[in-house]
């Protein structure tokens, strides 16, 4: 009788135990399936993205060397936005005396962007001694679910002075004029234009006097953000005879500079 209880109390604890594994097994099972039931979130999405002159918050894709880029973007996101990447490399630009390449990425992990469906807002600063030309800008965003999202663009970077078709002079006999003319952009508008024409180590002969010339040229000019500069300047008859050097300055309303070079040989006759 004893041994009858002992067995019973064994086939008791062995089925609750079993009972019990059961029980864990299927809630585990349970478990499983209802977080493979959770749907995964979709990578976010990026739309309205707009780039461009920072100072008039422009959507043209053009910005200016020392200026800034607006940058805009409106993001669909199901799960919480972990950071927002920007982007920015030039395509095979030559790089001048002066100027340094531009290689740029910075991450955006504020608090204000770490949230669901956030506005993307920043200006990024354009160093002025880059290379003028196209950009390329691409803008990522990553959620706390590991999805990213890319979209890109193409970005002109200008001067914000430029000049061209440049026409001067390459031989003038004194006495006689010089003729000079160019087109000139700016963005501010053209505050004035000086042109500094002068010769070094030069032999003053007799009846000559040594020749330095030197003149703001502001009216027609002034304000004016496309305009053709077209000036004609007159060599002295006793300025002596070599090869000049000048220098065209031109300068906007905001203080920027541009300058360029060019020569000219004076002849006796």
């Amino acid at each position: 009788m004893l041994k009858k209880n002992k067995h019973t109390v064994k086939n008791l604890q062995f089925s609750v135990v079993l009972r019990a594994m059961l029980l864990s097994s299927v809630f585990a099972f349970l478990v499983s399936c209802s977080e493979d039931d959770e749907p995964t979130p979709m990578a976010p999405v990026i739309s309205n993205f707009e780039f461009g002159e920072g100072s008039q918050h422009g959507t043209g894709q053009v910005a200016y060397k020392g200026s800034d880029i607006h940058m805009e973007a409106e993001i669909m996101a199901e799960a919480t936005v972990s950071s927002i990447t920007v982007s920015i490399h030039g395509h095979d630009l030559t790089v001048a005396e002066g100027e340094e390449e531009w290689d740029f990425e910075q991450i955006f992990d504020d608090v204000a962007y770490q949230v669901i469906n956030p506005t993307f807002h920043e200006h990024v600063d354009i160093p002025a001694n880059i290379p003028a030309g196209e950009y390329h800008i691409t803008l990522k965003v990553t959620d706390e679910a590991g999805n990213s999202t890319e979209t890109e663009g193409e970005l002109e970077i200008m001067d914000v002075i430029a000049y061209s078709d440049v026409s001067v002079d390459e031989t003038v006999a004194r006495g006689s004029d010089m003729h000079a003319e160019f087109m000139i952009n700016a963005v501010h508008g053209v505050h004035h234009v000086i042109v500094d024409i002068h010769v070094d180590g030069i032999t003053v002969g007799e009846g000559e006097e040594e020749w330095h010339y030197e003149n703001e040229f502001e009216e027609g000019y002034h304000g004016e953000t496309e305009v053709e500069f077209h000036e004609h300047i007159d060599i002295p008859a006793n300025a002596p005879a070599g090869e000049y050097h000048i220098i065209f300055t031109i300068e906007d309303e905001e203080g920027n500079t541009k300058e360029f070079e060019s020569h000219i040989e004076v002849t006796a006759s």
